[in-house]
């Protein structure tokens, strides 16, 4: 129970996370729209352009792996092979960003950055069990393999 709570936790936060980042690059386009300045001679259009569809694509992935978290919670299930290597690349990209988040923004993201990694990381973890052979009531799976002989 406690693994579908964590994976349904992690798929809110990205899903928010996703707005929020959307928004942003959304307000960023509009500044350096409204600046009307160039940078190395690059169109001013150009760039607004460029933030608002990285803030679309951005904000995409994160909900692509939100709805592959929820997916978890939901069926109770491990993730499938594309499921678990976008959550992996999330979970990496999380740890990256943190790291940057300190100096660039502060401790308070860096923070935050780590909670969501740490929700990502569970989440997959909680699952691997059930994957490594383990049945969700606890016991052992059956041994795969012909069965032994009975011929002495």
């Amino acid at each position: 129970m406690a693994r579908r709570t964590v994976a349904a936790v992690a798929a809110v936060v990205l899903m928010v996370e996703a707005v929020v980042i959307a928004l942003l690059n959304w307000v960023l386009g509009l500044v350096v729209d409204h600046q009307d300045m160039s940078l190395a001679d690059l169109d001013p259009g150009a760039m607004t352009v460029a933030t608002w569809i990285a803030g679309g694509l951005i904000g995409l992935y994160l909900v692509g792996c939100g709805v592959a978290l929820l997916r978890m919670a939901v069926r109770d299930l491990p993730p499938g092979r594309f499921a678990r290597v976008l959550l992996i690349t999330c979970a990496v990209t999380h740890g990256l960003l943190g790291a940057f988040a300190v100096g660039l923004v502060g401790w308070p993201a860096f923070a935050f950055m780590m909670v969501v990694l740490g929700l990502i990381v569970l989440s997959l973890f909680s699952y691997d069990e059930e994957r490594d052979g383990a049945r969700p009531g606890g016991g052992e799976a059956p041994p795969v393999g012909p069965a032994p002989s009975t011929n002495a």
